[in-house]
């Protein structure tokens, strides 16, 4: 299916439909008071959503783009709901499930590849301050601060051309790739495990949105109505990428 031939009839019904449903706390991240509890945001115009890709500099690929104009802006999908895509005073900006906003400085760029990410890791990690090197414990520390601080803006590299979507708990992040060869593929991101960044795939396949979407949708509807977990998982294609376990601040605050 190419970009163009994305559309979403009658999703937005059968999500918004499964809030009836009598096991719907049974799907995760659906819960009470904790969860997305199948809410959706009301879609965007399609003003809106040409505004902001104008003033993100970029073109939301089809499936997305058009999930956003006939289905919603975010809210239920799959582990704790889509970021929402929302505008205020200061712009045009995801927000995740606590209402912190996405930095979307590096949106433009390409999406780096596995290769890329491997090596800039091992550059880092082969500019760490050897304490050995340092005449006192107090020039050591304050080299160290340095160097870890170089973290924050590598790890907003490593992610460029990439919008977070969704929590998927413990730290670990669903990613959308807007720019660059990787378009329209999704990837898990860790913040704080040694987790690598890896692909989402289906077989051999790598995973796009809609087909991320739908197959999130069809678990849920029959665990809402009381089918017990199971069936094909979407899971992580090995690929090496490294990972680490610093802390990456992608929300700004």
């Amino acid at each position: 299916m190419t970009e163009s031939e994305v559309d979403w009839p009658g999703v937005r019904e059968q999500v918004l439909g499964l809030r009836a449903a009598p096991f719907r706390e049974k799907v995760f991240g659906a819960e009470r008071g904790f969860g997305h509890e199948f809410q959706l945001e009301p879609p965007l115009s399609e003003a809106e959503v040409t505004a902001a890709e104008e003033e993100l500099g970029i073109s939301f690929p089809s499936a997305y783009r058009t999930f956003l104009l006939e289905v919603g802006a975010g809210g239920a999908g799959p582990h704790y709901g889509l970021f929402v895509l929302r505008h205020d005073e200061r712009g045009w900006h995801w927000a995740d499930e606590y209402g912190h906003r996405t930095d979307n400085a590096l949106l433009d760029r390409p999406f780096p590849s596995v290769e890329e990410r491997a090596r800039w890791e091992a550059e880092y990690d082969a500019r760490e301050p050897d304490r050995e090197s340092f005449p006192d414990e107090r020039s050591y520390l304050a080299a160290f601060r340095d160097w870890d601080d170089e973290w924050d803006t590598l790890s907003a590299e490593m992610t460029a051309g990439a919008i977070p979507l969704s929590h998927q708990g413990c730290g670990g992040y669903t990613w959308l790739v807007v720019t660059g060869p990787e378009r329209d593929t999704l990837w898990s991101v860790s913040r704080a495990n040694e987790y690598p960044t890896e692909p989402l795939s289906a077989g051999a396949n790598r995973v796009n949105f809609r087909d991320w979407y739908l197959s999130w949708l069809t678990k849920a509807a029959f665990q809402a109505h009381g089918g017990a977990p199971g069936g094909r998982r979407l899971r992580p294609v090995v690929a090496g990428a490294s990972g680490s376990s610093r802390l990456a601040r992608w929300f700004g605050r």
